[in-house]
């Protein structure tokens, strides 16, 4: 077999018969919602920690006009301004769903930050890294462009992020991530090629993030909180105080405090 069969009947410059658009009006139809634009800016939080702690200490009001079949969305105050969060978004075709209603929705900027393994160290985990491309081992992402190697981020949004985190703790570096689809299949072979790349972890969804911010003309940017070496060493995915999000939150807060206020000036997507 020369060519997978995934790559077969792509048209990568067709239009989707089948729109965000579409979904959201019939699910706001069958719920009886109004069309209220959500935060300009939204996070994903794959894991469901920072969700999670944020209801549990009464930080964050649901969005009740969220029309997403699958997921709730919740809102809270970071960087300066009331932004959007959605949990347990995981895995690259959830996560690109749920990008594609948020963007459709009146969100101008997404943020993601994942849980991933530690693939050539940067240090003792657990630390952030600001992704600025992704291997794309992943099947979403061949969906929205042609096969590639890497899917690579917006430039100027990584380093915007890292100027933001250069002087502040929690630790911060930039460099690229491995999107998996399978992540019980990380086989030594594998990760070894993916250290000969100068790849820094492995997680989920950036890849497909990527893919999609650039065929739809979106803001997104991935961060990945590496907190463990795929369970081959003790007290291994130990994310630090409260789950890790203390300094999730602070990450972000930075971060996204750096693209306010124009993170509402951001273009809508094509």
């Amino acid at each position: 077999m020369v060519t997978p069969p995934i790559l077969d009947n792509k048209r990568i410059s067709s239009p989707s018969v089948f729109a965000p658009s579409a979904l959201l009006r019939e699910a706001r139809r069958q719920k009886k919602l109004e069309a209220i634009d959500v935060p300009s800016v939204c996070i994903l939080d794959p894991d469901g920690d920072l969700v999670r702690t944020l209801r549990a200490t009464g930080r964050t009001k649901r969005f009740e006009d969220w029309p997403c079949y699958h997921t709730e969305l919740d809102c809270f105050s970071l960087g300066g301004q009331k932004v959007g969060i959605v949990g347990r978004v995981v895995g690259s075709s959830f996560v690109v769903l749920v990008a594609e209603e948020l963007f459709a929705s009146g969100c101008r900027l997404l943020v993601s930050l994942t849980s991933a393994g530690q693939i050539v160290p940067s240090g003792p985990p657990p630390y952030f890294v600001i992704i600025d491309r992704a291997l794309r081992d992943e099947g979403t992402s061949y969906h929205y462009a042609p096969p590639a190697e890497f899917a690579d981020a917006d430039a100027r949004l990584v380093a915007t992020a890292s100027k933001a985190m250069s002087a502040h703790k929690p630790r911060c570096v930039v460099g690229s991530s491995w999107t998996t689809d399978a992540p019980f299949r990380e086989t030594a072979e594998a990760i070894k090629a993916a250290q000969d790349k100068g790849i820094l972890a492995v997680e989920m969804e950036a890849a497909a993030l990527y893919t999609f911010a650039r065929a739809a003309g979106a803001q997104v940017l991935c961060l990945a909180h590496v907190t463990n070496t795929m369970g081959q060493s003790g007290d291994d995915f130990e994310k630090g105080e409260a789950d890790g999000t203390n300094d999730a939150l602070a990450v972000l807060d930075k971060i996204v405090g750096a693209f306010c206020p124009e993170a509402s000036d951001l273009p809508a997507t094509k």
